[in-house]
């Protein structure tokens, strides 16, 4: 049987370091699953040389292989540059759905007074992301313009995930587009949603305006919740919905494409948030965050030993922070390094534990 093969996507700065750390813990000597390890460079320096392509030859590999994980990268300014490499990987590998939870971090108190887990079912391509823009006139009376889309089968393919991630979780689906304004362009989305919430009758349904959605999170506490949103919009939701619950360092950030049936087909992971420049070479970057994409990943493999290692990689990032193991965003003084150090030496004894109890 052949091994499992991650694509992991080199990057810029603390990406690049904190993925190095994620790397260190899935090695197959920490997790005991045997998996391959195949590079490609996204640092900005190697998508300008190679004009993107790149990044293109990434995505095909990951069709390949089903598994990637990516650092974060640099964008630059500047129209005749490279731009983000990160909607045309979702382009490229066929993406549908960010999925993005955030989740109570032990000892690290919320900023909303949360505690149930909150997760975001965003779109992963269209709406205003790669929309054709342009600018007519002069002065004062100079408009621009700008060309959005969605597509039925992508608004199917989130809600249709939205509410098996909520039946699976035992969750609500809450939120949704703001269709009053945009019947015909927010409308699908909104059809998609209604008509999943009737295939699924057991799952708890409480549709609400995009800005409804966000003063209401303000006053949640007890119920799991899962958010369905447009790309834009689930864009900054998930970046709000991170600090609700302390840092959106705390969290992963899992990037699906599904089948035909809804099933997944490739999956890459990678941290919520950027390269934090002004943490870079100090060695006091929290790589939570990294060290989650990594477990997620894990998942997707779906063995025994891999679905121990992820479960053991969860507890122990949570258990580090909890018994005190922190870096300075979260009021410790641990470097990152002590604190993956920690997070190892936890996994690896877990699973041994695991292993003597049978």
């Amino acid at each position: 049987m052949t091994k499992p093969t991650i694509v992991v996507l080199n990057g810029d700065q603390t990406g690049q370091e904190l993925l190095d750390e994620s790397l260190r813990v899935l090695d197959p000597s920490v997790t005991g699953v045997d998996v391959a390890f195949e590079t490609f460079d996204l640092s900005l320096e190697n998508r300008r040389v190679t004009r993107n392509q790149v990044v293109f030859d990434a995505a095909a590999r990951i069709q390949q292989t089903g598994l990637g994980i990516k650092a974060a990268t640099i964008t630059p300014e500047g129209k005749e540059d490279v731009g983000s490499p990160n909607a045309l990987l979702r382009e490229a590998v066929g993406a549908q759905v960010i999925l993005r939870t955030g989740r109570r971090i032990p000892a690290v108190a919320p900023r909303a007074g949360v505690y149930a887990p909150i997760t975001v079912v965003r779109m992963a391509v269209e709406d205003a992301y790669g929309a054709k823009e342009w600018r007519e006139g002069e002065g004062l009376d100079e408009v621009s313009y700008s060309t959005r889309k969605l597509s039925r089968r992508n608004c199917r393919a989130a809600a249709e995930y939205s509410f098996r991630h909520a039946r699976k979780h035992n969750a609500k689906v809450f939120g949704g587009p703001k269709f009053t304004v945009s019947a015909v362009y927010e409308g699908i989305f909104k059809e998609e949603l209604d008509a999943a919430a009737a295939r699924y009758p057991d799952v708890k349904y409480d549709p609400q305006l995009i800005d409804a959605t966000y003063a209401l999170l303000l006053k949640t506490s007890g119920d799991p919740l899962v958010i369905p949103a447009l790309n834009r919009d689930g864009d900054s939701l998930s970046d709000l919905v991170l600090e609700m619950f302390g840092s959106i360092a705390g969290a992963e950030s899992i990037i699906l494409s599904l089948d035909d049936n809804f099933e997944v087909r490739t999956v890459v992971t990678e941290a919520p948030h950027g390269t934090a420049p002004s943490l870079f070479g100090k060695n006091i970057a929290n790589p939570m965050a990294m060290i989650l994409a990594g477990a997620a990943l894990l998942r997707y493999i779906h063995t025994e030993a891999a679905e121990r290692a992820s479960r053991a990689i969860y507890e122990s990032v949570l258990e580090a922070v909890n018994e005190g193991t922190r870096t300075p965003d979260l009021g410790g003084q641990s470097t990152t390094t002590e604190y993956t150090n920690e997070v190892i030496r936890r996994v690896k004894s877990k699973l041994d534990v695991w292993k003597a109890l049978g």
